[in-house]
């Protein structure tokens, strides 16, 4: 029996998307394990592991697995290492042997391991709006903020496998928020799914304005989303404060790579009503004549679970 079927795994902050492949991309079965609050990383990997092989027995291909893609944050490409991720407990201040770990856990399966963004940027290079491009990047709005960079049709990993860590860039140079990571002003303090809260949060406690909000316990971007589509102004507001930030930002990586576009990929990208048009034209204003009005804002054309999973599963094509 031909090995014919890969698993594509990507690791958020909040949950972890798996899904078995063939080799056409169609993905035959998903599943979602919620995150665990936990240290130890072995706990984790061990319920990981149990999920793969629940599906695919589910999917029906038991012994036909060729391999094991992750898409992780502070994934290591050349490692296969999780190191230092400020959004997982059980890898926020060390670095986790995950590839060979995993691969252990689930009988000698072989593994592969990138960034949980590089991994978006190949599943939507290969099969989203960015198919056929060799310059884009791509942007995952989460819980934090990733990048992956496509250049000459070749993902960005640099020397140590880390390149792209552009959500740590910074946004905010006086008094800025502290970010996960433990510096002041990173992008991802402000235009993540928590950052977008966050920002809702400081300015119902700075002001007495009236805002559907005000009746929101734990306030989530979801919750800011909702208001939005109502109309309220503060919760508009919130958006248009991040596109800014956001779209800034977006001009010093053109600057960069002069890329053909950028994706916008990741459960705050769903709120593209409220955030495309500030954060265009922001990029615009803080661009060069030579960028000016050319670089594409583009939003992911997959299910935000495929996106990831595809990339991820992408890589297991090549063990």
């Amino acid at each position: 029996m031909g090995k014919d079927y890969v698993v594509g795994i990507d690791i958020g902050g909040q949950s972890s998307k798996l899904g078995v492949v063939d080799a056409r991309g169609e993905v035959l079965a998903q599943s979602v394990v919620k995150a665990l609050n936990v240290t130890d990383a072995d706990v984790v990997i061990k319920e990981l592991a149990e999920a793969v092989i629940k599906l695919v027995a589910q999917a029906g291909k038991h012994g036909q697995i060729r391999g094991i893609g992750v898409g992780a944050p502070n994934g290591n490409y050349y490692t296969g290492s999780i190191a230092f991720a400020p959004n997982l407990p059980w890898a926020s201040k060390c670095s986790v042997e995950f590839a060979k770990k995993l691969s252990e856990a689930i009988g000698g399966i072989p593994v592969a391991l990138t960034n949980d963004a590089n991994a978006a940027a190949v599943g939507e290079m290969t099969y989203g709006v960015a198919k056929g491009m060799k310059h884009f990047i791509m942007i995952t709005l989460g819980t934090g903020v990733g990048s992956g960079i496509v250049i000459d049709g070749k993902v960005v990993y640099g020397s140590d496998g880390f390149a792209g860590e552009l959500g740590h860039n910074c946004a905010v140079r006086h008094n800025g928020r502290l970010c996960g990571c433990g510096k002041t002003g990173c992008l991802e303090a402000y235009c993540s799914a928590i950052g977008v809260a966050r920002t809702a949060r400081e300015w119902l406690e700075g002001s007495d304005e009236p805002s559907l909000l005000r009746d929101v316990q734990n306030i989530t971007s979801k919750d800011v989303y909702d208001a939005a589509k109502e109309g309220d102004k503060l919760a508009i507001r919130v958006f248009n404060f991040t596109g800014r930030i956001l779209g800034e930002k977006l001009a010093d990586f053109v600057q960069f790579s002069a890329p053909e576009a950028i994706v916008l990929f990741g459960g705050l990208a769903r709120s593209k009503e409220f955030i495309y048009e500030p954060t265009l034209k922001a990029m615009n204003d803080n661009l060069l004549p030579l960028w000016k009005g050319k670089v594409k804002l583009l939003f992911s054309q997959l299910k935000e679970s495929d996106a990831a999973i595809l990339g991820a599963s992408a890589l297991a094509w090549e063990l």
